[in-house]
């Protein structure tokens, strides 16, 4: 029997549509709708560069469009969502506990996010940490004094951020809320008290099965090589994963120009006749995180898509290609260029430092009015006024070469 043949734009449609991003929001933004993204995502990368929105904000936006950032963290603090390491440090449903629960009991197995020496070293102080948690309820890092004053920088960190660090790899604490960004920590007992180990803890293998169930789901159609990098996983043995998989009906094998075999998760299967038709339609245009799930994986992003990206910000500013926080640019189904921005709150101007194109792509008026509107929506959402551009991609723009008030555009 044959495999359904897809092109290329169809099967990136459908990834789009597995993200959320295929199309414009039909309506507007509730708050239940963080949960629900962020679990057909399945993980929500956590970064605290802020020359733009925050990231896990700016993704949130990218497929919601306008929304209340504080959503976000009330579906952390009410319980919706929760922290850990995932891809890297994300946002995850707290009803996917069960699937990093392994690793809080392994901390030692969690490479630079946790150092054994020096829990044991300050194991006292640590263990009244926890007696102070215990007894006087959630704290944040910024509660304690550094020891000595004027100390900056990573490697400075004051040691009960270092406790709290160490305690929320290992499992002890977890995230209950974010104050201006910042960590406010419980005692797992307390977040968790339903939760019990010897009664529903899972194994690593089992976890991690439904990790690469999950990645499957969320990434829509994949490579089989592209599943272990979601949740950061080592590669395991795909082949009779993918054969349970099928069996289960889980999975349907595809075939994609210049990709090869694929497989597509069947949550898709009602868009199959479409994407093989090609009138699976990408209409929506957003400019993206630096951490999206579409562009986290760079190897991903760059076979799927033909788009090569690095992050620049910890590169000396004279080696940078690019820019120091460069965001993607999607257009109906395309990686279409990057753009390095900068959101100047005290003055309500977005400004774009520098726009390029992706290569062969052409100025069309379908592509000037999808970016301008994105940009546009972008900066309206962070509370802009104005738009000012800088280095823009020849002819992009042309009607507004120095930028534009919103609402004029």
């Amino acid at each position: 029997m044959s495999l359904p043949q897809l092109s290329l734009s169809a099967a990136r449609n459908l990834h789009l549509a597995a993200q959320g991003l295929l199309k414009k929001p039909r309506r507007r933004a509730q708050p239940t709708d963080i949960l629900s993204t962020v679990q057909r995502m399945s993980l929500l990368q956590i970064d605290t560069i802020n020359i733009v929105a925050r990231s896990p904000y700016l993704v949130l936006f990218s497929r919601l469009g306008h929304y209340q950032p504080q959503w976000l963290d009330n579906a952390l603090s009410q319980g919706e969502l929760m922290e850990y390491w995932a891809h890297e440090a994300c946002f995850l449903p707290r009803s996917d506990f069960a699937l990093v629960r392994h690793r809080m009991l392994s901390p030692d197995k969690m490479g630079w996010k946790y150092r054994q020496a020096w829990m044991n070293e300050h194991a006292a102080e640590i263990e009244r940490l926890i007696a102070h948690i215990q007894e006087n309820g959630p704290v944040r890092s910024a509660d304690f004094e550094h020891p000595r004053k004027g100390a900056s920088g990573w490697w400075e960190w004051k040691p009960h951020k270092r406790h709290l660090e160490g305690l929320f790899t290992a499992g002890k604490v977890m995230v209950v809320e974010r104050r201006n960004f910042q960590r406010v920590y419980d005692l797992t007992h307390r977040v968790m008290p339903q939760w019990d180990d010897q009664r529903d803890l899972l194994t690593q293998e089992a976890a991690e099965a439904l990790m690469l169930e999950n990645s499957a789901r969320s990434l829509g159609i994949f490579r089989p090589q592209w599943l272990a990098d979601y949740y950061r996983l080592r590669q395991p043995v795909l082949a009779p994963v993918l054969e349970k998989w099928q069996r289960e009906q889980i999975v349907t094998p595809v075939y994609v120009e210049t990709m090869g075999e694929m497989w597509l998760h069947n949550a898709l299967l009602p868009l199959l006749s479409q994407a093989e038709e090609g009138r699976l339609q990408a209409t929506h245009s957003a400019v993206l995180s630096p951490f999206d799930p579409v562009v986290w994986d760079r190897k991903r992003a760059e076979q799927l898509f033909n788009f090569s990206y690095r992050l620049e910000c910890y590169t000396p500013a004279p080696k940078r290609q690019y820019g120091y926080f460069v965001l993607p640019l999607l257009h109906r189904g395309q990686l279409v260029g990057r753009m390095d921005a900068k959101m100047h709150r005290k003055t309500g101007v977005l400004e774009i430092i520098a726009l390029y194109l992706e290569e062969g792509v052409k100025v069309t008026a379908t592509l000037d009015k999808g970016l301008t509107a994105a940009i546009t929506d972008f900066a309206a959402w962070q509370g802009a006024r104005q738009v000012v551009l800088k280095q823009i991609a020849d002819g992009l723009f042309s009607a507004r070469r120095s930028g534009w008030e919103i609402g004029t555009t």
